[in-house]
């Protein structure tokens, strides 16, 4: 059997998003699925419709440095359709955070979009913790290309990874 056929296995999940950056929502999710599942796949998307301020390689290694204190966290990525991805992976769950209903209303028409490919494959709603109801990766990054603190936002080492990135762009 070649990974391509991998039947889905509900203790390997998969957590998909862009991570442009990652922030504390992000890895309050991590570190609570972590604890859910044998193995749980961070998955960076690479969105070709939209502009990352990093590229899949530096969100990758953000979330490699970000994630070490878990052990069964994998940092992966993919292009293809997540549901594809999943069964390469032996996948059997999809992990998405939810801020608010607005999110909840586009996670369910994706997860319902995604049944209908592989019915076989879960999605589980987790509800981000109250105090990053507000944060999104869209925010940090204005913040960030104003010079503003981040701080309480992102890890440290994403942090200064932004900082360098802002003083790169304004050249």
């Amino acid at each position: 059997m070649n990974n391509s056929q991998l039947e889905p296995n509900n203790r390997i999940a998969v957590y998909p998003g862009s991570f442009d950056p990652v922030t504390y929502g992000h890895l309050d999710i991590i570190a609570r699925a972590s604890k859910q599942y044998d193995t749980l796949i961070v998955a960076v998307l690479n969105n070709t419709s939209k502009s990352p301020m990093f590229s899949v390689d530096e969100r990758k290694a953000l979330l490699q440095e970000v994630t070490r204190e878990f052990p069964n966290v994998q940092i992966d990525s993919f292009r293809d359709l997540l549901v594809r991805f999943m069964k390469s992976k032996g996948a059997g769950t999809i992990v998405r955070g939810i801020r608010s209903v607005s999110d909840f209303e586009y996670e369910l028409q994706m997860a319902s979009t995604n049944h209908l490919l592989e019915p076989s494959i879960e999605t589980i709603f987790m509800m981000t913790n109250p105090k990053y109801s507000y944060l999104s990766s869209s925010i940090v990054k204005e913040i960030a290309r104003f010079q503003g603190d981040v701080s309480e936002l992102v890890p440290s080492y994403v942090r200064t990874k932004l900082e360098e990135k802002v003083l790169s762009q304004l050249g």
